[in-house]
């Protein structure tokens, strides 16, 4: 969604052409409302504090969203041009009689703008290829700079990854992971989907095993986790980042789920697959967030059947707007929350490990070997360690877990 804000101040009428600026936009594809991408401002200058009101809403605007680009239109542009055009923020200036070009300019820059989908995947390993079916992100979660660096979503064709899984099988490969920076965004502005896709792969039968990378909770839906369920080439795995189990946190995040509405999800794959692996993301530290609000999240991850977790202290980092947030967590807060997490995610992964002790599971063999023994995951993403033979490597056995050693 190209979302935007329009400001008016002053006369009627700079409120008639406001409203014509935005229907403009809006038949083109955009939207008032969410996170903008651009801020329009329609000025006034009938009277030197109706100049200072502009300068100061322009700075404010400019101060909530960052990111976003300003274009300054109306009566005051028409006066002072130069001087707008130096705030901080804006990119265009247009006077009163050439307001409506600001649409012209702004349509123009989307297309200049628009990223190009290009397809990618690997086939240095021999047993597994990383295959790209999607780039960029919508989202703009506060603390993340990815959005910013890779630009907007945008996905490969069903068709095209379907010719490059059978260019992987013919290589060999036997496990293909599909990537990208937000994969449940596959499809988007399209009519196709993530579980299209992989009903199209399933049918395709042509690699024995496919993982889901990371996926966005609000995107894994109950018929993706029941298709993962009753397939045999889709991998009973799931890395859903949670970053945070409070609420508050996770509003300020701009996440798009509850944390109700995330165990829901955690609580459904493993009612269909007791032995799915389930691992999450958490940030720890992110600012404004109390003691309470930590063992919110804490306690939420303790009482919940993920796998393990991989935690990520908070780090601030230019351009976002967590960045700016006051109620900057401590470095030493942060890592003592960050330090208990991993000790939790260690006893979640062991209870894990030990649940499928005994168990008998399909596993690729790779050709790393560790301590004279070969390598290789289980369809559940264990890792384990077989006799080392040349000849097993590369193919799919069955194998049973017969212990569990610590990971530390």
């Amino acid at each position: 969604m190209k979302n935007f804000e329009i400001h008016t101040l002053g006369c009627k009428l700079n409120f008639s052409e406001s409203a014509a600026i935005a229907a403009r936009l809006e038949a083109n594809g955009w939207h008032q409302g969410g996170i903008p991408e651009i801020i329009i401002v329609n000025t006034c200058a009938v009277t030197s504090a109706a100049e200072k009101k502009t300068r100061n809403l322009a700075s404010k605007l400019h101060r909530d969203n960052p990111l976003a680009s300003l274009v300054v239109v109306g009566c005051y542009s028409a006066l002072k041009p130069d001087l707008l055009e130096r705030w901080s923020g804006v990119i265009k200036v247009f006077g009163s009689s050439n307001k409506m070009s600001a649409v012209d300019f702004i349509l123009q820059r989307e297309a200049q703008s628009t990223p190009v989908f290009f397809d990618a995947y690997s086939v240095h390993d021999r047993t597994r290829s990383f295959l790209k079916i999607q780039d960029g992100c919508n989202n703009h979660c506060t603390f993340c700079t990815v959005w910013i660096a890779r630009g907007k979503s945008r996905s490969d064709s069903i068709e095209n990854v379907l010719k490059n899984i059978k260019n992987i099988a013919d290589a060999g490969v036997h496990e293909v992971n599909l990537t990208g920076v937000n994969v449940g965004d596959f499809g988007r502005g399209t009519n196709d989907n993530l579980l299209k896709l992989l009903k199209a792969i399933v049918k395709q039968n042509a690699l024995e095993r496919v993982r889901i990378s990371s996926i966005e909770p609000e995107a894994l839906s109950e018929d993706i986790i029941k298709l993962v369920a009753k397939s045999p080439i889709l991998m009973p795995h799931f890395h859903i980042p949670l970053q945070s189990g409070c609420d508050r946190i996770l509003s300020d995040m701009r996440r798009r789920y509850t944390a109700q509405e995330y165990a829901d999800k955690v609580h459904f794959i493993k009612k269909l697959m007791p032995d799915a692996c389930v691992a999450c993301d958490v940030i720890t530290g992110f600012p404004g967030e109390t003691d309470e609000e930590f063992e919110e999240t804490y306690h939420f991850l303790e009482e919940l059947p993920v796998s393990y977790m991989h935690v990520f202290t908070y780090s601030r980092r230019p351009r976002t707007h967590a960045n700016m947030m006051e109620d900057q967590v401590p470095e030493e807060v942060k890592h003592e929350r960050t330090e208990r997490l991993l000790e939790l995610s260690h006893a979640k992964k062991m209870a894990f490990y030990a649940q499928c002790e005994g168990q008998t599971r399909p596993v690729l063999v790779e050709s790393e070997v560790v301590d004279d023994q070969l390598t290789g995951f289980t369809d559940n993403y264990i890792r384990v360690t077989l006799p080392n033979d040349e000849n097993l490597v590369n193919t799919i056995q069955k194998v049973t877990i017969e212990q569990c050693r610590t990971i530390l």
